[in-house]
């Protein structure tokens, strides 16, 4: 078995068949996320609190037994038989290197990464390694591990330096592995000035290719995967990935068909966003691969309908277009995965995330209304003072709410979730981690049954 590789607007394998990668995210596993697993702002500071609270030896316990339990055999029979064939992998660069000593790579750091990878070729299903938390953070937002909403990495040369040299060992290291489909090295970069990434992405590009000539790349525009103007030319054997989330799919989306904070949605919007999101890609006549997509669940049984017709819609979409995918994502505590964690970690955690529901600590689980009363006056004033602030990346509304709900009170909010480990014992602790093993968790059996059609049927 030989790597696949991009030939044309396809991918391929040795025999040039195309191979349309068409799978999951498995996101909040190598890079924690607060809404996947329940925590309070940005997964180094969720750690370090628990940390404080725990003591390192039963601190490295209860996350270990976390890994291995999110991610077993079962979980990857399941994905076998719904017909997935890939499985995205995003991964926290502080698995493999520590800021206290940069540039030192960390082998153990490679244990679980290789587990996932192993299972999964063992059925057939390819893995996209995903970085999706780099050093000095490369987007403003938490799922990048950052604690602010400044994104670093794009200001020092030195996290620049750090980034490059793990891809380094990443490729050397899985170089010869057939089922790693290939490498995903930025996730949503979000350079404000849009100077630095191009030629951030052309030395990186170079030191991978001398490491690893033959794994495929598959590169995210600037601005959260949706600015592709920032590459000035095609690499070679590389895939340009956009992300499409559904204005009417997030946990603020208005009906569908309807409107969504005075934008309209249905089928046509749809499309005409996918294929302006996907023009880069059919005017280089290269692989259309959507990183990231999926709608946000209410449990209300009427707006999740609305929500699996988006779905539904947009893979219609992806078919017509022939473009591959991965849906965000494969696991959590409730509000997009397949699956969803049970067991005493819900019952334990349940009172807190709904604590965090009420005040929209989640920027992905916040309908921007939380705690409405309380925070108008300030919308008010940055209305009217500043009328014309409109920060990047998403506006002065959108940054309100980062700066005051998804950072400040997010953080006020850690103390109180690292206290929950508080008295428990070693059993208790590994009946936390294990409540994210499959056995433990409820599937989403409507969505679940709906990829699986999809899948099925081409």
């Amino acid at each position: 078995m030989t790597l696949l590789r991009v030939s044309g607007s396809r991918l391929v394998d040795e025999t040039g068949g195309t191979v349309r990668l068409r799978g999951v995210g498995l996101g909040g596993w190598l890079n924690m996320e607060n809404f996947i697993t329940g925590y309070a702002a940005d997964e180094s500071s969720m750690r370090a609190a628990v940390l404080e609270v725990l003591g390192e030896e039963r601190y490295e316990l209860f996350f270990d037994r976390f890994l291995t339990s999110f991610f077993t055999e079962a979980d990857a029979d399941l994905l076998r038989d719904m017909g997935v064939n890939c499985v995205r992998i995003p991964v926290n660069y502080r698995h493999f290197e520590t800021d206290d000593r940069p540039m030192e790579i960390v082998e153990r750091g490679f244990r679980h990464l290789d587990r996932v990878i192993g299972m999964l070729g063992e059925r057939g299903v390819y893995s996209v390694i995903d970085l999706h938390a780099l050093p000095g953070a490369q987007n403003q937002h938490w799922h990048s591990d950052n604690p602010t909403h400044v994104a670093s990495f794009w200001q020092h040369r030195h996290f620049q330096d750090r980034a490059v040299h793990l891809w380094e060992a990443l490729a050397d290291h899985y170089k010869d592995n057939p089922w790693v489909a290939g490498y995903n090295p930025i996730n949503e970069p979000g350079d404000p000035s849009g100077r630095v990434v191009g030629p951030f992405y052309d030395r990186l590009v170079k030191a991978l290719r001398a490491v690893d000539p033959g794994h495929v790349l598959f590169l995210d525009g600037n601005t959260y995967s949706t600015d592709f103007s920032v590459f000035h030319e095609v690499y070679e054997n590389t895939v340009f990935v956009c992300h499409d989330y559904a204005l009417a799919g997030f946990a603020h989306g208005g009906p569908y068909p309807g409107f969504t904070r005075g934008e309209w949605c249905d089928r046509d919007e749809l499309e005409r966003t996918f294929a302006r999101r996907t023009t880069f890609q059919r005017e280089t006549g290269t692989p259309i691969w959507v990183g990231e997509f999926g709608p946000v669940y209410t449990g209300d049984p009427a707006v999740d309908e609305q929500r699996y017709q988006v779905l539904r819609d947009q893979l219609e979409i992806f078919d017509a277009y022939e473009a591959g995918w991965s849906i965000w994502t494969y696991k959590d505590v409730g509000l997009q995965g397949l699956v969803c964690a049970g067991g005493s970690y819900m019952e334990r955690f349940g009172p807190f995330m709904a604590k965090k529901k009420r005040l929209g600590a989640d920027r992905w689980g916040s309908t921007m209304e939380e705690t409405a009363g309380e925070l108008a006056p300030l919308h008010r004033l940055i209305d009217t003072e500043f009328p014309s602030w409109d920060p990047y990346p998403w506006g002065a509304r959108y940054q309100t709410d980062d700066l005051i709900r998804h950072i400040l009170i997010a953080q006020a909010l850690l103390p109180e979730y690292a206290d929950l480990f508080r008295g428990l014992d070693d059993g208790e602790l590994l009946a936390l981690a294990d409540s994210f093993a499959l056995s433990h968790c409820t599937r989403r059996e409507p969505l679940i049954r709906l990829l699986a059609d999809n899948l099925s049927a081409r």
